[in-house]
């Protein structure tokens, strides 16, 4: 039991669907619950809870409530034996879909070097920033165009390989689950021509072009100021000089996967846009094979933002080369694949670091029939022995998840959703609907279902996040946060001064603070809303 003994009666906050599974999860033991409707106060649900569960990263005996039975349309709250009350969670047949518009409209919020404006921003506009040419480090005097694309995270700088990360979730969150996108018009370019989800993303794909060198065809690394600002100031306050960071392998090969990616997504709907994205991912992939070997990137000196140093790049080249093969059927990216296959990096991972899960993906997605049949079986087979992992950990875990007391790491919702992408995509492979199940699982703790009975997703949820580290949101002065961002989650490593002083000594799925100085546990990023958009898109088909 944790020190503090905590009462939580964790509910998904965004509801559960009419006719699924329903579970509540209470972190100490009580026998019996029950219901109430709240817009009538009537007990409308008395049910007993399970068996405990030692649960060793939340601290807690961890027993659930099983209220399947439970239809009707409302929102509802449980009460415990004592009097104890969970957050308010709804039931509806659908009850996903403001959830899957608002993780996307984050990416609006997100966006650099335009205006963000009443009609479409509420509250939380703000000016154009970020206006200004950037230096190119390396190069004396030369200075081009830096505006556009998406903010990375709580600060303002832009990177290219978690940038082509979210895109990918999202392309590919459009590709498997298109009828999730269908009617969906919230942004200025909005005309119905074009789906939300894909004008959303040339956003950062316009932005993108701008990183690739000219000539050479690699991609600049990052593109910040030399120091993050204070957490107070607004994008368009954010005056320092903008500076592009030099060409890195890892970036050059998330580039040349995305727009492999795009230019075969968009093409139904714009060949010449199209067109120009696989011209750019060819010029990245002639310059991977021009510089087989590159160290990894460290920031220049002088430059103190975000690194995102990666110091192997075959899942990068990996990514690049199944991606190009599947866009283009040329063999000589099939050749690449097979060969880059052969090395000893993880090929079922999505996180920024490890992108060979992409690679992975892309080749499974030719089908057995275009691909060498042997090693499509060595990768389906992989990825579902990675996915029945997942689902062997989850089945032992108190709040139904897959991570390990080790795995509460700075961004650990990263992983929550990236190990449902990886649960998705292994229910696509086989048809098991035990993965689907296991994701949905991992979609309820981040909104809620978890010790701390909050969601992690700001303005979804009675008890959501209320003060996450991310600059606009704290600059701008408004009560709320920008909506529909999601927080890093609890870091058993205190990486933060404000954790380090107020978390010791708690179990590791506890080491999480609302607090807008904890940037290892409450900042945000482009690259934990993809993953959640990915897997919330799922159950909104």
């Amino acid at each position: 039991m944790s020190e503090k003994r905590l009462r939580t009666i964790a509910v998904n906050q965004a509801g559960y669907s009419s006719g699924g599974d329903k579970l509540a999860l209470f972190s100490w033991d009580t026998p019996r619950y029950h219901i109430i409707d709240i817009a009538s106060g009537n007990v409308v649900f008395t049910g007993q809870t399970g068996a405990n569960i030692e649960d060793k990263p939340s601290g807690c005996r961890v027993r659930s409530g099983d209220f399947s039975a439970l239809t009707s349309p409302g929102e509802y709250r449980i009460e415990g034996a004592e009097g104890e009350q969970s957050a308010a969670f709804f039931i509806a047949e659908k009850p996903y879909q403001k959830l899957q518009r608002g993780l996307l409209k984050a990416f609006y919020y997100y966006r650099c070097g335009v205006e963000l404006d009443g009609e479409y921003a509420g509250a939380w506009g703000h000016k154009a920033c970020h206006l200004a040419e950037g230096t190119v480090i390396g190069q004396p005097g030369l200075r081009q165009d830096s505006s556009g694309g998406w903010h990375d995270a709580g600060d303002y700088g832009k990177y290219s390989g978690p940038g082509a990360k979210a895109v990918a979730d999202l392309l590919l969150a459009w590709e498997l689950y298109p009828a999730a996108f269908a009617g969906v018009h919230t942004l200025p370019e909005s005309d119905g021509s074009l789906l939300d989800v894909l004008l959303e993303c040339t956003v950062e794909l316009d932005w993108l072009f701008k990183m690739q060198e000219s000539g050479s065809g690699g991609v600049y690394h990052k593109l910040t100021t030399a120091h993050f600002p204070g957490l107070d100031v607004m994008p368009e306050e954010d005056t320092g000089e903008l500076y592009f960071s030099p060409v890195s392998a890892a970036a050059t090969g998330d580039f040349a996967g995305v727009m492999a990616m795009a230019a075969r997504i968009y093409k139904p709907f714009d060949e010449a846009y199209a067109a120009r994205c696989l011209e750019a991912a060819r010029a990245a992939w002639s310059w991977l094979t021009a510089h087989p070997h590159v160290p990894g990137f460290t920031n220049p000196r002088g430059i103190t933002t975000g690194e995102y140093g990666d110091k192997v790049d075959s899942d990068e080249r990996f990514w690049a080369a199944a991606e190009l093969f599947r866009t283009t059927g040329d063999e000589q990216f099939h050749s690449a694949a097979l060969e880059l296959a052969k090395l000893p990096f993880p090929k079922y991972s999505f996180g920024w670091g490890d992108m060979g899960g992409y690679g992975t993906l892309a080749y499974l997605l030719i089908g057995e029939a275009g691909t060498l049949p042997s090693l499509y079986a060595e990768l389906r087979e992989g990825l579902l022995a990675e996915a029945d992992r997942l689902l062997r950990q989850s089945r032992h875990d108190g709040y139904r998840i897959s991570l390990l007391e080790q795995d509460y790491i700075w961004g650990s919702n990263m992983l929550v959703m990236n190990h449902a992408m990886l649960l998705l995509a292994a229910e696509h492979f086989s048809g098991e609907q035990e993965y689907a199940a296991c994701a949905l699982d991992h979609l309820h703790y981040l909104l809620g279902r978890n010790v701390l009975g909050i969601s992690y997703v700001s303005g979804f949820g009675e008890h959501a996040v209320m003060h996450p580290h991310h600059r606009p949101s704290v600059g701008d002065h408004v009560l709320e946060p920008v909506p529909g961002l999601v927080v890093g989650g609890p870091d058993r490593g205190l990486h933060d001064e404000y954790v380090k002083k107020h978390l010791r000594r708690k179990p590791a799925a506890q080491c999480y603070a609302d607090h807008e100085d904890s940037y290892s546990t409450n900042e945000v990023t482009i690259y934990w809303n993809s993953p959640a958009l990915f897997v919330t898109a799922r159950f909104n088909c």
